[in-house]
């Protein structure tokens, strides 16, 4: 599981010009699934995101996390995170999951972050979708779970 996570001050999508989502101060996370991720990769990514430490302290460190200043997420679904181009120009979609385990994931992942009483925003699984946001810093991370420590 792929998610590429962006510091905002503020962001929003819309659909055919229709807010669907929007936050205030926190993270976009665009979220992508692979076809060989399982319930360990859910479990990583909701523990994980809530608590990077990607928000300024009074010294300007990155060093406190989304839970500390009680910020908002904005999740996005993003199947071309597993976009490959290493052979040719067009990418190559084959390590993504199917629309429907995608799916799955991505509504699993949703519950488990508001189960720990977040604020999350969504856009529309599948849908065309247009995302404004502004990058605070700028901060861009990108999270690959199957790149995460083996305990």
């Amino acid at each position: 599981m792929r998610a590429l996570i962006q510091r905002v001050n503020q962001a929003r999508v819309l659909i055919d010009g229709k807010i669907v989502g929007e936050i205030g101060k926190g993270m976009v996370v665009f979220l992508g699934v692979g076809k060989n991720d399982s319930s360990s990769d859910i479990d990583f990514m909701v523990r994980k995101i809530p608590q990077l430490r990607i928000f300024d302290d009074a010294q300007g460190k990155m060093n406190i996390s989304l839970n500390e200043i009680q910020g908002e997420i904005l999740l996005i679904s993003q199947f071309t995170l597993y976009g490959n181009c290493r052979r040719g120009l067009r990418p190559s979609y084959d390590e993504a999951a199917t629309p429907r385990e995608a799916q799955n994931f991505y509504n699993q992942i949703a519950q488990k972050l508001r189960d720990q009483d977040l604020t999350i925003a969504e856009g529309v699984f599948g849908a065309m979708m247009q995302v404004e946001l502004c990058n605070d810093g700028p901060v861009t991370i990108l999270l690959d779970s199957k790149e995460r420590r083996q305990a």
